[in-house]
């Protein structure tokens, strides 16, 4: 169960986190909105390819990835999404679309947006349709190490 694992990899380095249920919400501005957080504090987590290795990027929920500006962060040559057969498989147990924001779990590498990196705390999917923890963004940047970079056009409104 993935939020388990995540929980356990939290507890394991001392990590507060708030878990809470929902019912079931298939976007994570439905997530934000069934949670009562603004869309901007709510982390999606988007599966893409650099230079056609997997990685994990992770934007508010309100945004969409510009690629010309992940083409730039990670230096790639050509960054597409990835479809659902080529990561259903890396995340066992995982509902597809739901994948908490920790890539490094399994060994993806990590890029978040500079507004989230902004926040005090961020709330995701814990692996599930119906699961959200939120953590202090330092924890999340401190235990996932990611590439932060300015990955969307859109500016929060705030």
């Amino acid at each position: 169960m993935p939020a388990q694992k995540l929980k356990d990899f939290l507890d394991k380095h001392n990590v507060k986190y708030v878990s809470m249920s929902h019912s079931p919400a298939f976007t994570a501005q439905e997530v934000a909105a069934s949670a009562h957080i603004s869309g901007w504090d709510m982390a999606k987590s988007v599966m893409v390819k650099v230079d056609g290795r997997l990685a994990m990027v992770v934007v508010p929920a309100p945004a969409m990835i510009d690629f010309k500006l992940l083409k730039k962060a990670s230096g790639a040559d050509h960054v597409e999404l990835a479809t659902e057969e080529e990561f259903r498989q890396l995340f066992p147990g995982c509902e597809a679309g739901a994948m908490p924001p920790f890539g490094n779990l399994w060994n993806l590498k990590v890029y978040v947006d500079d507004e989230l990196a902004n926040d005090e705390w961020i709330a995701f999917n814990a692996g599930s349709h119906s699961e959200l923890m939120r953590v202090d963004y330092a924890d999340f940047a401190r235990l996932v190490n990611p590439i932060k970079a300015r990955l969307t056009s859109m500016v929060s409104t705030r």
